[in-house]
């Protein structure tokens, strides 16, 4: 019998314990941010059957859900929306993302300001908009001029966005000198040892780049940001950039840990170098543009992911405004044709499936049908560990006490 609370307890084990307490903080709010921080349990409560074995197979994010989506500037500077966390992802069948993205969607329902009977509409929204993409065959994304809703705020948001306003939010400033404010809520102080390190890499691989300067490292905190990976080791760093005090830039180092998928996937993987290399070719194959400063790097046997910073509030973030309703079903939609252009655009890679074969697969009924039967189930599932981890944590199992 599968007991939640220990699997929990050991995927944590040796996390920063300061970021580790905020995660299991923030898990214990709703199933939702549960969902979020429990992809590894997710997957192992998930049954094996030939709707999450047969598929065909693509390039995943792997860790899909309603917040899994944002706006980021490009390699090229420009602004985008689309997929933006890819810490899980792996090649395997086309519909574990799909089924983790629909439970999302059924657990997020009270947030949504929405009913289950509503939700399940929403469901199969987002399943028509996957499969009329996958089926028209060719990879696209959302433009800014033509977003709408959600997505336009955010896109707009991104590209008027100037740079030392965007620092005078992250850091403090004094005389031509900044420094990251370090708060507790996005960000904890760095210890001499973890500075020294984190300068020490940084150094190594700007010592490669055309302008080494660019990267010269002004300062470094650890970063708290997301739900499922609070605790890894992740710092944003502050770099002089095109000069100071207002040319700096801030970018974020995120250590690479192994796929929750890959027990779940018979697909044979590339030879991936690092961890790093697998989240980075990933991010590079799936999404339209890949995020500025997008690196795998590694030193002492661990391997970082670095991009330009993303900040939280760059994510799509549902069910928080009055317009909220009536915006879900367009931004629905569009989450259903952006994971089908990913996978068209990684398609035949590595032996990932082919465009047609993907196509042919979607134009099928009845998977559509069992796909929402295995979300309704993985719902009331993640409903039913939420509440056993809730009463776990209220009474003190994981340190509350």
């Amino acid at each position: 019998m599968v007991d939640p609370v220990r699997i929990i307890q050991r995927f944590n084990a040796g996390r920063d314990p300061e970021r580790l307490a905020i995660k299991y903080r923030a898990m214990r709010q709703d199933a939702f941010t549960f969902l979020r921080g429990t992809c590894h349990l997710f997957y192992r409560q998930l049954p094996e059957v030939r709707l999450f074995t047969k598929a065909p197979t693509a390039w995943l994010c792997g860790d899909l859900h309603l917040e899994n989506f944002g706006s980021y500037k490009g390699d090229n500077r420009l602004a985008y929306f689309d997929l933006n966390d890819f810490d899980e992802a792996l090649i395997a069948p086309c519909t574990l993302d799909l089924v983790r993205l629909l439970t999302s969607i059924l657990v997020a329902a009270d947030r949504l300001r929405i009913d289950q009977r509503e939700a399940q509409k929403i469901c199969r929204m987002f399943l028509s908009a996957y499969v009329a993409a996958i089926v028209r065959g060719k990879p696209l994304w959302i433009e800014r001029e033509t977003a709408q809703g959600a997505v336009r705020v955010l896109l707009d948001g991104l590209k008027d966005r100037k740079r030392s306003a965007f620092l005078d939010t992250r850091t403090v400033r004094k005389g031509k000198r900044r420094t990251l404010i370090v708060d507790g809520k996005k960000a904890l102080a760095v210890t001499p040892e973890q500075k020294d390190k984190v300068v020490a890499r940084i150094a190594r691989f700007a010592a490669k780049q055309p302008n080494p300067e660019f990267f010269e490292v002004l300062d470094v905190a650890r970063r708290i940001a997301g739900t499922g990976s609070l605790g890894v080791d992740r710092y944003v760093i502050l770099v002089h950039g095109k000069g100071s005090p207002d040319g700096n830039y801030l970018l974020d180092l995120k250590q690479a840990l192994p796929s929750s998928l890959l027990a779940r996937s018979r697909a044979i993987q590339p030879s991936w170098q690092t961890e790093a290399q697998r989240v980075v070719s990933a991010m590079q194959r799936v999404q339209a543009v890949s995020m500025a400063f997008l690196q795998p790097l590694r030193w002492n046997g661990t391997s970082y992911v670095l991009r330009g910073l993303q900040p939280s509030e760059d994510r799509l973030s549902l069910g928080t405004g009055a317009q909220a309703a009536a915006e879900l079903e367009g931004t629905i939609q569009s989450m259903g044709a952006l994971v089908a252009w990913g996978q068209l655009r990684s398609s035949g890679h590595s032996g990932s499936a082919t465009a047609d074969e993907l196509g042919d697969y979607a134009a099928s009924k009845r998977w559509q049908r069992d796909i929402l039967e295995a979300a309704t189930e993985a719902a009331r599932q993640t409903r039913a560990d939420w509440a056993g981890f809730a009463q776990a944590y209220d009474e003190g199992a994981f340190g509350t006490r």
